[in-house]
This record gives structure tokens, C-alpha cells and sequence, in this order.
């Protein structure tokens, strides 16, 4: 069979991806800070965009303008300084306090002296604090050597992530020489520092208290098994003693510190602003888009003028402010559109969600994307990028607008579907009315749940409480309840 080119026509529909276009997507799913960060970087590149002031300021810089242009008109008179000094001015005492000044002065004047805003005090996090403490210890180099490896090692809980035998190897030192320096740091502040786990860092604790040799040690040693399943009558049995006494010994294990490194955590608090405001008033809710701190901007009246006068630019400098006047008119109205997206999410969301707005989280409905794109009439893919990384300010706390997208868990009389949000808030509210001393097991749970109309297996109960951090029902009992 031979082989032959042949040239056809053929008429197609594609979506092409135009760069404006991928632009404005690129603005829909920008966080805030992102967005203002976005629209600096175009104000530089861009002459033709430019911030638009207030009424009041563009008022005021007028006012100021004809002040100005009043006082050019009005010649200013001739100022002159007359010296005077008093007959009876005390020189040596003005003397003395100046040179006493001047000799105070470190830097010799105030021009070289660091701002104050400069002059900010960092949060001591727990490598630097336990260095600190090596280097005033009673110790000699080749410790100071071993303790700064060890402290290198030791994670932000407090913990030793390196094994003995690796130290041994990267320190080429001993193990009664590692063993002696592992000793220092445990005691240093904060105590059980430098532990391999748990139970070494408690009864390190337990032991600087000078609590050795008690029945908290004995529990620590022998029935740390039984002390996480809160079975303190075989514990008492085993060590032959009252169950008052092993309560009392747990009381004091508990106010030990698991974790002894978490309160040099130097990691900062990220505060969210929201980027859209829902209040209440009466019976309806109103929205108000954050504009705090989003640049408000305009075209350039200069080059507008500039390009109105067509005498006066070549051709090139026509074209490139044309295309930077395109450029800038996009940028503008895809910010527009970004912010009415967001308007129209954030309505269809409490159109939708109207329960929780009113009620809280236990009464939230399953929704899912689908269900926004089809109020609002856009792509799912559109909703996803508006959705994320925004956060919405409510009546009951600020939310992430994907917060507002949960399954559906199928009701007992089978007509309606609970969110499966609303189902772990009415699980947090039982386990925190249960009675402590006889906790709800699984199963009681999942019965109480079914009074209220929501059909859940216990296999599920157990997974949502293991995602919000629940313990089982025999370690949740409390014997002081």
C-alpha cells in the first residue's frame, strides 16, 4: 500500500489559554498578601499603573498646592538671629554636664546609634539555650565538644535523635565519655532534656525531684503498660500497696512535662486576616470584602495625556504605552473580577450553609463543589481556585471557605444526610458531658448518635476520634473524677 500527503481543512473548538486569561486564574487563587505582593511587583514594571488615593487625601494635596502657590506670590521677609547670653549663665556647670554626656555616649554621637525599631529582642529557642549552658558548666573541651553534638541532635520536643553508638562514631570518643556528658545535659534546664523517650524522660524528672526509690518511679519502670491503660488496681496489686497511694503517685507523674523542649519552640504565630467579613443584622447577613491594605489602582492621567497628544510621541513610544495601557486595564479588571467572584462564592456559601450561620457547626449540610458551581454558574475548577487559601470571618469563629465543603453520613430515617463536621462536633459535645469516672465506649457512642438521627458504624466513631485527638473510652476514665 503506498503511502500519500494530502492537505485537508478542518474546523475545531478549543479553549486557548491566552496569557491575560491564564493571568486573571492566576488571580483567583492568590491569598490576600499574595495578591498585594502581585500588584507591587506590576506598579514597578508598569508606569502606566498607579495607586489612587483617597477623596480626602486628593483634597488635601489640592489645599496644599494653593497654599503653596499663595506663598510664592507673597515675598518672604528677611529673617536674623540675635545671640544673647546672660551675664549670670552658670559655664561650669553647663560644661560639666556636657562632657558628661559626651563621655556616656558610646558611639560618640546619635547619628551612629542603631534605630529603635531595630532593637528587638529574639525568642531564645532550645539548641541556643542548652549551649548556653554548656558553656558555664564545670566542663573541659572534649565535653564541650561531645555536648555540642549531642545538643545538635536533640529535636524540638526535647528528645536525643541520635543513637549512642552514632555519637561513639561521629565524636570518636568513648561511651563512658558520651554517657557522662548525656548525664550533664539531662539535667540541664529544662530537665529530661536530651532523653531517647518518654518514659527515660520522666524518670529523669522524677529522679532531679529526688523521688527515687518511690512508687512514681516503680510505676515508671515496671508498669508503664498498665499506666497508659489506667489500670491502677493491678498496679496496686503488683506492688502491694493501697490504690490511694498509686493515685497519688500518678498525680505527681502527671504534672511531669512529656514534651521539654516545647516552651523554647521558636516558631512564631501566624495570624489570619480574613479575606471577606459575613455579620449578622436582624435576620440576614451582610458581606464585606477586606480591602485593608489592597492597593486601589488607576491609570495614569500623565501618560493618558500624553498619548492624547499624538504629535508629540513617536511611534515606538505610542506602541509601548498602548500595550502597557492593555496590560494595566487587565491587571485592574481582573482584580475586580477576583474580588466579585469571592462576593458570589461567599453568598452561595451562606445561601447554602445557612444553618450553620445561624447555629454553628452542628448544624452544618453536606456540600460539595458541585453544588456552589451550580449556584453561582461557574466551573468547578473556578470555585476550587476562589475557595482556596481564603478565609471567612463569622459569627463563630474565622473558617476557611473549603471548611464549608464536607460529605454527607446517611440518617437513620434515611431521608435527610448529616455533614460529617456536624457528626464530629456532636461527638466532641458527648465526649465532653460524658462522666468521667465511666466513660462512653464506642458503641454507646454510636448509640446516642443514633437517637439523634445519624446512622454511624463504630468503626467510623473511632476514626473520627482518632482524628480529633480522643483518646479510647478506658483512657479517657479519670480515677480523681
Amino acid at each position: 500500500m503506498a503511502l500519500e500527503l494530502k492537505q485537508s481543512l478542518k474546523m475545531s473548538q478549543r479553549i486557548i489559554m491566552t496569557p491575560q486569561l491564564q493571568q486573571a486564574i492566576k488571580f483567583l487563587q492568590l491569598s490576600k498578601l499574595e495578591l498585594c505582593q502581585t500588584i507591587n511587583q506590576e506598579m514597578e514594571i508598569n508606569p502606566l499603573l498607579e495607586e489612587a488615593l483617597s477623596d480626602e487625601m486628593e483634597q488635601s494635596l489640592e489645599e496644599e498646592e494653593k497654599k503653596e502657590e499663595s506663598n510664592k506670590e507673597e515675598p518672604l521677609p528677611e529673617v536674623t538671629i540675635k545671640e544673647t547670653i546672660r551675664d549670670d549663665f552658670d559655664w561650669e556647670a553647663y560644661i560639666s554636664e556636657y562632657n558628661t554626656a559626651w563621655a556616656s555616649s558610646p558611639h560618640g554621637g546619635t547619628e551612629d546609634r542603631p534605630s529603635f525599631e531595630n532593637l528587638i529582642s529574639s525568642k531564645t529557642n532550645l539548641y541556643s539555650h542548652l549551649m548556653w549552658q554548656l558553656q558555664l558548666s564545670d566542663v573541659d573541651e572534649i565535653q564541650k565538644e561531645i555536648g555540642g553534638y549531642i545538643i545538635g541532635n536533640i529535636d524540638s520536643d526535647g528528645y536525643l535523635k541520635a543513637s549512642i553508638d552514632n555519637i561513639i562514631h561521629a565524636t570518636h570518643r568513648s561511651r563512658e565519655e558520651i554517657l557522662k556528658v548525656l548525664d550533664i545535659i539531662h539535667e540541664f534546664d529544662p530537665v529530661g532534656v536530651g532523653a531517647k523517650d518518654t518514659k527515660e524522660c520522666l524518670l529523669i524528672q522524677i529522679r532531679f525531684q529526688g523521688l527515687g526509690g518511690s512508687i512514681a518511679e516503680k510505676i515508671l519502670v515496671d508498669h508503664m503498660r498498665q499506666l497508659e491503660k489506667k489500670r491502677y488496681n493491678q498496679i496496686a496489686k503488683s506492688l502491694s500497696v493501697s490504690v490511694e497511694k498509686v493515685l497519688n503517685a500518678v498525680s505527681i507523674i502527671a504534672s511531669l512535662e512529656p514534651k521539654p523542649g516545647r516552651f523554647y519552640n521558636d516558631e512564631e504565630t501566624i495570624y489570619i486576616t480574613p479575606d471577606v467579613y459575613v455579620f449578622k443584622m436582624g435576620d440576614e447577613f451582610r458581606i464585606v470584602l477586606n480591602d485593608d491594605g489592597l492597593p486601589k489602582l488607576r491609570i495614569s492621567s500623565f501618560y493618558k495625556e500624553a498619548l492624547a497628544k499624538k504629535d508629540d510621541l513617536s511611534r515606538v513610544t505610542r506602541e509601548y504605552i498602548r500595550d502597557k495601557l492593555k496590560s494595566a486595564s487587565w491587571i485592574i479588571k481582573s482584580i475586580h473580577q477576583r474580588q466579585k467572584t469571592i462576593y458570589k462564592a461567599t453568598e452561595s456559601i451562606i445561601k447554602l450553609q445557612k444553618g450553620f450561620f445561624n447555629f454553628g457547626s452542628a448544624h452544618l449540610k453536606p456540600m460539595v463543589l458541585r453544588d456552589v458551581a451550580e449556584d453561582i454558574q461557574m466551573h468547578e475548577s473556578t470555585v476550587s481556585r476562589v475557595l482556596n487559601n481564603k478565609y471567612l470571618y463569622s459569627p463563630f469563629g474565622i473558617f476557611e471557605l473549603k471548611y464549608f465543603l464536607n460529605s454527607g453520613i446517611q440518617s437513620v430515617d434515611g431521608v435527610d444526610k448529616v455533614a460529617s463536621l456536624s457528626v464530629k462536633e456532636r461527638l466532641k459535645e458527648i465526649i465532653k458531658t460524658e462522666d468521667k469516672s465511666k466513660p462512653f465506649s464506642d458503641q454507646e457512642i454510636v448509640n446516642i448518635l443514633k437517637q439523634s438521627n445519624i446512622d454511624i458504624a463504630r468503626r467510623t466513631v473511632a476514626k473520627y476520634r482518632e482524628v480529633l485527638g480522643i483518646l479510647p473510652s478506658n483512657q479517657r476514665k479519670n480515677p480523681f473524677s
